[in-house]
């Protein structure tokens, strides 16, 4: 009996779920939609979501690239002038590397030397780019994955020229805008910005493609990188039994059967 419950700990411990709200970015290059992992990182999907619900990410841009590493966005709107306007932040989130930044998940971007800074940005990694990013400044926190064909579309992306606005938009990209556009001083509007128009919920549902296996970030603990916070077992849709309470909860009932037959 406890031998299968040791097993059944075990599975808990290594085992991670696909429970899930799912929204879609809507881009002017087509749409993205995205698995959030509500159970795994829930204090970030809610934080994620107090923005999408209040329509923060309307007519945000991407505003940097970077090819074969990330495209990130959700700090920045274009309102139809120069330079962008910032999107108003509230509180960080605690930090939750839990999961690995592999090709296609998306992440929370954040202050340097600072784990516990993540508000409104975000990053869909291009690449695995796991063996960095799950370790430096305490983890980047994984909350959802790119599902259905969405990273078709964020290659297309990724396949843009970049080009210098300045600030954090050093390294923007821009549809049909050219090197001489800008010696010759052209200032890129909407029809040049990758515009996200708004991000939705398409499918608030607890339970949401759970044939996704999110990989566990397994570099953060032992590599020295950061003192990462756990998850709590708030947010919309809970967390996952500790183990160890699984392990005390067999133990107990074993115990109460003994005294019963006794």
């Amino acid at each position: 009996m406890i031998k299968t419950i040791l097993t059944i700990s075990t599975a808990a411990l290594m085992s991670f779920h696909a429970a899930a709200t799912v929204v879609e970015i809507r881009t002017n290059m087509g749409n993205i939609s995205v698995n959030l992992f509500d159970q795994d990182t829930p204090e970030t999907v809610e934080n994620f979501l107090e923005y999408v619900n209040s329509g923060a990410y309307a007519n945000n841009v991407i505003h940097r690239l970077e090819p074969g590493f990330v495209v990130q966005g959700g700090g920045f709107t274009y309102n139809n002038v120069l330079p962008l306007d910032n999107v108003a932040t509230g509180t960080p989130v605690t930090n939750e590397p839990e999961l690995s930044n592999v090709r296609g998940t998306i992440a929370m971007a954040k202050l340097a030397n600072d784990p516990n800074s993540a508000t409104s940005q975000w990053f869909i990694n291009l690449d695995d780019n796991s063996q960095n990013l799950d370790v430096q400044n305490g983890g980047f926190t994984v909350f959802g994955q790119v599902i259905d064909d969405g990273m078709t579309i964020v290659d297309e992306i990724s396949e843009l020229p970049r080009f210098n606005l300045g600030g954090a938009a050093s390294s923007i990209p821009l549809i049909d805008y050219t090197a001489a556009d800008a010696s010759n001083g052209v200032e890129p509007d909407e029809n040049n910005f990758v515009l996200i128009t708004d991000i939705v919920v398409t499918d608030a549902a607890a339970e949401t493609n759970p044939d996704l296996n999110p990989v566990p970030n397994t570099l953060i603990d032992s590599s020295g990188g950061g003192d990462p916070t756990p998850p709590s077992s708030g947010g919309s849709s809970g967390g996952s039994l500790n183990p160890l309470a699984l392990l005390f909860v067999a133990l107990s009932v074993v115990a109460f059967r003994r005294r019963v037959k006794a």
